[in-house]
């Protein structure tokens, strides 16, 4: 019997049927969708991953990899069937390597967010991965998904923060190229076949990670605006004169900043006059904090910000970045709302965010838009609150993705297709590229065991 063999092959306290804690790992984090499985399995090693995969493909038993379970398209929930099998990394969190020297790390899949960046703070490196969900995210999930965060500006996505990788294929195959090169061009560049593909083709297990010189004194500063055209010219004219020192720069509602006000203990924005729009922005300014005073006064006094607030310690910089971190606790604190984790050209944020607040208002009038993201990169979140009931939820998030489509933009940005999104990527995406997907998926997962439902 497959349970038997899959507790033999994780032991004693690598398995769990019991339904309390099953339960968390049922559900995704918004609480969109539930599922059923009959039991969870918990992997030591990258072998057990691997014997766990083989013994469930030689049955036909579809596989769902989870690590934090923090993603926001259930892409880690298993389906109602009650047949699916749940594989977690949480096991697997050891931080196998540090080569300061080499500015890399290897770790495991279940590795937590959050103590890779200390690790790598321990060895005078940064890790530039950073997100709200770091303290209990798994790298393994975050590279499943490619996720993004608020220092894509600076460094990129998770994809570019990967050097090697680790992974088992849908047969048990481990394929494993952890080499910590900068620079490798030896044939296909194979992990980039697994980040972002939600484990549609394989477990990731391990991976190298590409660390940076640990950043110099960073000036936090609050900005207030009067549209998000404005908070895109004053990226250009911050980067214009400070250079590549930009960590982060995130857009704001005015009307998010009053959930965070309402739900969140202490969250208050350092502004006596409010705006319609507010920017949070990280800057390695080292000693020379006077230089990002001075392009914030150059932009007051152009009429291109309302008012500007620098953190004078890391005390009240850590105040302002828990707020943005806890935006997503606020709007779930709120009630329900539609997700819509879009990217457009930052050229025609403006223009999306008038046509999208107009399409809402014939829509749906007593819709609110909960508006925040990551200007610097063109990732919106542009979610939507609607009255209880409302039966507009399906039509509000497909004109808004006709829209972002229309704009040359994308209906994911971040948070990956999962199964909430997968039938958007079939009308957003070509022919072409959908062929090529299921050739991929196809070639790799024959049986399709998989994640099955998710993604393509």
């Amino acid at each position: 019997m497959l349970l038997d063999r899959l507790k033999e092959i994780v032991g004693p306290n690598g398995w769990t049927t019991d339904r309390s804690e099953l339960e968390p790992r049922l559900t995704d984090w918004r609480r969109a969708v539930r599922g059923a499985t009959p039991i969870a399995v918990f992997p030591a090693n990258t072998e057990e991953v691997s014997s766990v995969v083989r013994a469930c493909a030689e049955a036909g038993v579809a596989i769902v990899p989870q690590g934090g379970n923090t993603g926001m398209c259930a892409g880690a929930v298993p389906d109602e069937s009650g047949e699916q099998v749940i594989v977690s990394l949480a096991r697997m969190n050891a931080i196998r390597a540090v080569d300061a020297a080499n500015f890399s790390m290897e770790v495991e899949a279940g590795c937590i967010l959050e103590h890779i960046q200390l690790a790598a703070s321990a060895v005078d490196r940064h890790f530039a991965l950073s997100l709200g969900a770091e303290g209990s995210c798994q790298i393994g999930g975050n590279l499943s998904t490619n996720a993004g965060g608020i220092n894509v500006l600076r460094y990129g996505t998770a994809r570019a923060q990967v050097l090697g990788l680790e992974a088992v294929l849908a047969d048990g195959t481990v394929v494993s190229s952890l080499r910590s090169l900068q620079k490798d061009t030896a044939g296909y560049d194979l992990k980039q076949l697994f980040i972002g593909s939600e484990g549609t083709l394989g477990i990731i297990t391990a991976a190298t990670l590409r660390l940076y010189p640990r950043t110099g004194e960073i000036s936090t500063a609050i900005v207030a605006l009067k549209s998000a055209g404005d908070a895109v010219s004053l990226l250009a004219q911050l980067r214009t004169e400070l250079g590549d020192k930009i960590e982060a720069f995130e857009l704001v509602s005015d009307y998010v900043f009053s959930l965070l006000e309402k739900h969140i203990p202490e969250a208050r924005l350092p502004f006596t006059d409010k705006a319609d729009w507010y920017v949070l922005m990280d800057v390695e300014m080292k000693d020379d904090r006077a230089r990002l005073e001075n392009a914030l006064m150059k932009a007051l006094e152009t009429g291109l910000i309302c008012n500007a607030v620098v953190a004078k310690n890391a005390a009240e910089a850590e105040k302002l970045w828990r707020m943005r971190h806890s935006i997503t606790e606020a709007e779930r604190a709120e009630g329900k709302a539609l997700k819509h984790d879009i990217s457009v050209p930052g050229s025609r944020m403006q223009e999306f965010l008038q046509r999208a607040d107009q399409l809402l208002a014939n829509i749906a009038p007593n819709a609110q838009p909960i508006t925040f993201g990551h200007i610097g990169d063109g990732n919106l979140h542009y979610n939507v609150a609607i009255p209880e009931g409302s039966e507009d939820g399906e039509l509000i998030t497909r004109a808004i993705y006709d829209l972002v489509n229309d704009l040359g933009g994308s209906f994911s940005a971040e948070h990956g297709v999962g199964r909430l999104k997968r039938h958007y990527l079939l009308e957003y995406r070509s022919p072409a590229e959908i062929g090529l997907m299921r050739t991929l998926k196809a070639a790799l997962d024959p049986g399709n065991i998989l994640n099955p439902g998710k993604v393509i």
